[in-house]
């Protein structure tokens, strides 16, 4: 331990940081590249013909092509905003003008460091909010108009923004000052306090968010009596799921994607279909998304990835206690004082390599999770509709049906739709693909 300490001692914290950086984006880029070719192929593959129209196919193709051209110039941005960022050294001059700000405002200098944490803390995200809203606003209103998926006006889009940017500071001000304090009040071993609020904060927010932070942005209506209802009722029922609400959310007022989820702890769960789903799909498919999604719930994904993850948040924080008191590390990238919250994010810039690979095991581990729960689907007896209802989630969402397989594990927590449906093992019914129709529409 004292051998790789010195060696830490020294690196040259900016460098490698740059450099790695560099190294994933090249990466990254050539996965892209291999994804993007695929984009650019107009006949569908042999396993294709019986699950999408050449229709079907064609836009999915155009869509993707659109975003991953797109995607190409907003990576490059993003590569040479970090790039510039650390080798001019703009964390330290926004640092200090944190410190000036609180001073000319309050009269607090710096000794007063959880207040100019907070200052920075706003300053870099209203900067980043500004350089990355010229992308957001192309994505939304260029690529996702073009194709149909956008619902919003730019009405809703900054009032979403600015209710977004208002949450995040009525939460995370408490919660920053908290994590702060804790680690310069508890000594050598603040990793393990860090840990229990932060548990805590996460518990809080999936506490609060259905209640109170949701119901900002989208609204949540109980589903009427009927047919789809008896249905959900009568498969929660089956496998014991301890359901107690179901909403219909309007997710069309900003997008034309679809989804379907449940939340809740104990015997206090909520299942919420998006009014998309409802609109493309029929009972029985609903039903077995459903019957996916609970069978994360039956076999305990959503827990174990949960005790999964804190765990890895411990070991971050542990790692982080032999990075706090170096000073080398914060001189290296243009910092002449040590404020906690730089630290942490600096490590978090020298942990980026072992970051990559966790993230590319979590994709594995969520991957299995999925065929499982296709698994238990199939169990209950949903195996065809549930094939027709991820072909018709993919087409109505114009997924990637023509996938790359080195970017899709590295990029996709979830198996590409014909993955899905080989592990399936369920034949069509038919030689015809699939054609997608909203029920508004009939």
């Amino acid at each position: 331990m004292d051998e790789a300490l010195a060696y830490l001692d020294k690196l040259d914290y900016k460098q490698f940081v740059i450099g790695f950086s560099c190294i994933v984006y090249t990466f990254e880029q050539y996965l892209n590249l291999r994804q993007h070719q695929r984009y650019l192929k107009p006949d569908r593959p042999n396993e294709l013909a019986d699950i999408v129209t050449k229709e079907d196919f064609k836009k999915a193709q155009l869509y993707n092509f659109d975003k991953s051209r797109f995607g190409f110039f907003e990576g490059l941005y993003k590569q040479v905003e970090t790039i510039l960022m650390l080798h001019y050294d703009a964390l330290p001059k926004i640092w200090d003008c944190a410190g000036e700000l609180l001073y000319k405002f309050t009269g607090y200098g710096s000794e007063y460091e959880i207040l100019q944490s907070l200052v920075f803390l706003t300053l870099f995200s209203i900067i980043s909010t500004v350089t990355s809203m010229p992308f957001s606003l192309y994505s939304t209103f260029v690529v996702e108009e073009k194709h149909g998926f956008n619902k919003q006006t730019l009405g809703l889009y900054f009032a979403d923004m600015l209710k977004s940017q208002l949450v995040m500071a009525v939460l995370m001000f408490p919660f920053m000052s908290a994590f702060l304090w804790i680690i310069k009040s508890t000594g050598d071993k603040f990793y393990f306090y860090v840990w229990l609020i932060v548990i805590v904060f996460q518990l809080f927010i999936i506490t609060v968010y259905p209640t109170f932070i949701q119901p900002l942005f989208n609204k949540l209506t109980p589903m009427e009596e009927g047919e789809l209802r008896s249905q959900i009722e009568a498969l929660a029922a089956r496998i014991e799921f301890p359901l107690k609400k179901l909403y219909i959310i309007d997710g069309s007022k900003r997008s034309g994607h679809s989804n379907a989820y449940f939340y809740g702890f104990g015997k206090n769960k909520h299942i919420v279909l998006y009014d998309t789903l409802i609109d493309h799909s029929d009972n029985d498919e609903i039903c077995a998304v459903l019957a996916h999604e609970l069978g994360h719930w039956k076999m305990g994904h959503t827990l174990k990835l949960l005790a999964v993850n804190q765990v890895y948040l411990l070991s971050i924080f542990w790692l982080f206690s032999f990075f706090i008191n170096n000073k080398q590390l914060y001189q290296d990238f243009g910092f002449n004082t040590m404020p906690t919250l730089i630290g942490f994010l600096l490590f978090q810039f020298i942990y980026s390599p072992i970051e990559s690979v966790i993230g590319f095991l979590q994709h594995v581990y969520q991957r299995k999770n999925e065929y499982e729960a296709d698994a238990y689907a199939l169990k209950l007896g949903y195996a065809s509709t549930l094939r027709s209802a991820l072909i018709k989630l993919s087409v109505k969402n114009l997924g990637g049906f023509n996938v790359d397989p080195w970017y899709s594990a590295w990029n996709h927590s979830h198996p590409s739709l014909v993955e899905r449906l080989n592990a399936l093992g369920v034949k069509p019914t038919s030689d015809k693909p699939i054609v997608v129709e909203d029920k508004k529409e009939l």
